[in-house]
């Protein structure tokens, strides 16, 4: 495996960990099941954050040139 990839790799396991304790409860026959599901939270939740700051620099990137073309 890549450096990178395994870089990326060891981050979704520590992101999966975070949530572990709360998916321990699940009592899942496959534990992967667990760890997998948490890593997808991990990442839609940095999908969310992504988005939502890109959402931003593109309204302040809009208003910035409507300020521009008003002056």
């Amino acid at each position: 495996m890549r450096k990178e990839d395994q870089d990326a790799l060891d981050e979704l396991f520590r992101a999966a960990r975070m949530q572990l304790a709360s998916s321990a409860y699940a009592a899942r026959a496959i534990p992967f099941e667990s760890i997998a599901m948490a890593m997808l939270l991990a990442q839609q939740r940095m999908i969310n954050t992504l988005e939502t700051r890109v959402a931003r620099l593109e309204d302040s990137h809009d208003s910035d040139k409507d300020h521009r073309m008003a002056v």
